[in-house]
């Protein structure tokens, strides 16, 4: 097994410090992280871990990939996803070009459909077979809505270029997914659907999220519920409602503000009380369980690992619960185990979270540090940790 990459996110970190003209001690002195964690970063004594590089990327004003390169190329080969991701770019460049007589008319609820089985898929993990698919619903869809201008199409392929966002993300290609959000919006005002376009304003404040620029993640989770704040407040519009707040709790962890984190749990705890479970709108998961474990994700923001595993203690994950949150969970939880030293039970959690989500926990940047941060930190590499370690390509 090699060291921690040799091309790892340290060395990119080291570099743009030097394009910068800064020493370690002055960028670290821009950091709420110490000049020994930068140090052993940039020579991989330690892996980097998320909030550690957006961190870096916003003190240096670079994008995070700048730091972290195209992640996973290798396992995407492997795994045979690379070559799904251009025929995504290409569907995603249809959108203005109107309606493609080649492509044969279909009835609208066979095309909502395929629409929904698309977020159904990627909310079970199955990444592979949602890309595989996406392209051709992508050009079925800007046909028919081309053709028909029916507020029920415009809805369907602004939620089908949602999910082509969630599918770039899981495989790291931020780029396509910014692309995709801008897609949405641009179907979502053609529906005239505030609740489309504040999901879209949600996304949005996750890729600042991802980048370290909080400030702009709050103000897009505000204009968010400017949009849905001015609809008829629905059942729909106040699980929306919700889902921002849990956005915004999030980012409010990663930035350190408790108070921001706890006013906006409170208010989707509000929501959920109102929504009851519903994870049916818009595949959102919301509900009083997607409350919990947002909860639980802030304090393992902000570092507080002890009581994120008291939290995981108290939650109970509904049978019903969608893959892709259950892994998510799953991830956190280790994370949190490794950090307070629990380390064969943060191996445990993340092989569970392999079994639950395959596609999604090989890919998951949270997945693959808590494996690095396990492989630095064991004096001898269990056979089980030493198969994740490979099978993450590390």
């Amino acid at each position: 097994m090699r060291r921690l990459d040799d091309d790892h996110t340290g060395t990119r970190i080291k570099e743009q410090r030097k394009l910068a003209r800064l020493t370690q001690r002055q960028l670290a002195d821009r950091l709420p992280y110490s000049y020994s964690l930068l140090n052993q970063v940039e020579c991989a004594a330690k892996p980097a871990n998320l909030d550690f590089v957006a961190a870096v990327a916003r003190a240096l004003r670079v994008d995070v990939t700048v730091l972290t390169g195209q992640p996973y190329v290798t396992e995407l080969q492997q795994d045979r996803l690379a070559g799904l991701v251009r025929p995504i770019r290409e569907a995603l460049d249809l959108y203005d070009l109107g309606a493609d007589d080649a492509i044969e008319e279909k009835p609208t609820a066979q095309l909502v459909a395929s629409a929904e089985y698309l977020c159904a898929q990627v909310r079970a993990t199955h990444l592979r077979n949602a890309a595989r698919l996406l392209p051709v619903t992508i050009a079925d869809l800007t046909t028919a809505a081309w053709r028909t201008q029916s507020t029920e199409l415009w809805q369907a392929l602004a939620s089908t270029y949602r999910t082509a966002h969630d599918v770039s993300v899981k495989l790291g290609y931020y780029d396509l997914s910014s692309v995709a959000l801008d897609r949405m919006d641009w179907a979502a005002h053609r529906a005239s659907d505030p609740c489309l376009s504040a999901i879209r304003q949600y996304m949005r404040a996750l890729v600042y999220f991802r980048e370290g620029e909080y400030t702009i993640g709050q103000r897009l989770v505000a204009a968010g519920h400017c949009i849905v704040g001015a609809a008829e407040q629905t059942r729909e519009a106040v699980a929306v409602t919700g889902q921002l707040h849990l956005g915004a709790s999030v980012i409010g962890a990663r930035a350190e503000d408790q108070a921001a984190v706890d006013t906006h749990i409170a208010e989707a705890k509000r929501c959920a009380a109102q929504t009851g479970d519903a994870s049916e709108i818009h595949w959102l998961s919301f509900g009083p369980t997607n409350v919990a474990l947002h909860r639980m994700s802030a304090a393992v923001e902000m570092r507080q690992y002890d009581e994120a595993l008291d939290q995981a203690r108290q939650i109970s994950l509904p049978p019903a619960l969608a893959t892709s949150r259950r892994a998510h969970f799953l991830i956190d939880k280790a994370r949190s185990e490794m950090e307070t030293g629990r380390t064969e039970a943060a191996l445990g959690s993340i092989v569970e979270a392999r079994h639950a989500a395959p596609e999604q926990t090989r890919y998951h940047p949270g997945a693959r540090e808590t494996i690095k941060g396990l492989v630095h930190i064991s004096r001898r590499t269990p056979d089980s940790l030493g198969h994740m370690a490979a099978w993450i390509g590390l």
